[in-house]
């Protein structure tokens, strides 16, 4: 499969509006040792590419500081984090039989070689991403998908999403048979959620609003509840026993209007602040009914093999709301911050 020696790709080189992404003729990357060369064929786009973008994520202590995910970003940093594609090529150290693959990479940078790392860093924030013809990945962080009945579109909507959603029902200890609420259930994290606890066997309540309530409902909701009208009495109407795991991803207000929900021994996980990182509750809801808050930050490699099975065996089934070409990227990030669209956007390099 021959490689040529320079690639489109859309980098930043600055923290800003759409305007700072920018197409430019970059040389292939060289797999190191111990890493693949992987020719994207998609990659999704995430919240965490705009957040990024714009400098979003504050520093402890300095809440408005502009900062990557995990602190300042190395400059100019090519984006995206969720790439599928094939292994064209191989570093030192690794199985040739990889070359010609089918595969999805894991963008997490943990912390450590264990099965429950932590996920301290990104692909497309603390190294290059899929917004690229080329993209090189640690070995062990590529999972072979050759056999998925899946599209490459969906699979490149897998990582950040689908990997997020299954790292809260992990950590959440869902079970089958439990009632969940799912918070943003029209997003592509508050999809997948709906999807992978639905095929977990749990009764699902989501949370969304206007004309994506139908779309919800198609990705296997059994209860959709309108955010435009009072969300406690929706609640407790279709789960009158309460609910077992609150899979919130809006945060804000929604904290302490649903820890109150809960039946005793609750989880409520949080994995995003789209409504606001400020929350307010009862503390008494918490210790007297033996509930949990749990932060919850995309998935450890134990919860990322767990989601590549179901992808092999096509088990939850994203939805694609858009494909861009490359040249298009910001026009692809503007549309993702309209949030108009139900399920994943992609880019096609």
């Amino acid at each position: 499969m021959g490689v040529t020696e320079t690639m489109r790709a859309v980098r930043i080189a600055e923290h800003g509006g759409p305007e700072v992404l920018a197409l430019t003729e970059v040389a292939v990357p060289t797999p190191q040792a111990g890493e693949v060369l992987v020719r994207v064929s998609a990659v999704a786009l995430n919240n965490t590419d705009l957040w990024t973008r714009e400098g979003a994520y504050g520093r402890p202590g300095d809440p408005e500081a502009l900062s990557g995910w995990r602190g300042p970003i190395a400059f100019p940093r090519i984006q995206g984090a969720d790439v599928a594609g094939r292994v064209v090529a191989t570093g030192a150290d690794v199985d040739e039989s990889l070359v010609g693959r089918r595969v999805v990479v894991d963008p997490a940078l943990y912390d450590t070689a264990g099965p429950d790392a932590n996920p301290v860093g990104l692909m497309g924030s603390e190294r290059d991403g899929g917004y690229a013809e080329y993209v090189t990945a640690r070995a062990e962080r590529v999972h072979d998908v050759t056999e998925s009945p899946l599209t490459d579109d969906q699979l490149a909507t897998l990582p950040t999403a689908y990997g997020t959603a299954l790292g809260m029902i992990e950590r959440g200890r869902l079970r089958t048979g439990e009632t969940v609420l799912v918070s943003g259930a029209s997003g592509g994290v508050g999809l997948a959620l709906v999807q992978i606890a639905r095929a977990r066997g749990a009764t699902v309540l989501a949370i969304s609003s206007g004309t994506k309530i139908d779309a919800v409902r198609e990705a296997g909701a059994h209860h959709v509840l309108d955010r435009a009208r009072g969300l406690a009495e929706q609640i407790r109407t279709a789960a009158p026993e309460g609910v077992d795991v609150g899979l919130d991803v809006v945060a804000g207000d929604l904290v302490g209007e649903g820890l109150p929900l809960l039946r005793e021994g609750g989880r409520w996980v949080v994995a995003g602040a789209l409504g606001g990182y400020g929350v307010q509750f009862d503390v008494r809801r918490l210790y007297l009914h033996n509930a949990q808050v749990i932060g919850s930050a995309m998935h450890t490699p134990t919860h990322f093999a767990l989601l590549m099975d179901l992808a092999r065996q096509g088990a939850v089934r994203p939805v694609v709301a858009a494909a861009f070409p490359l040249d298009q990227a910001a026009e692809a990030q503007e549309e993702l911050a309209r949030r108009r669209h139900v399920g994943k956007i992609v880019m096609r390099p």
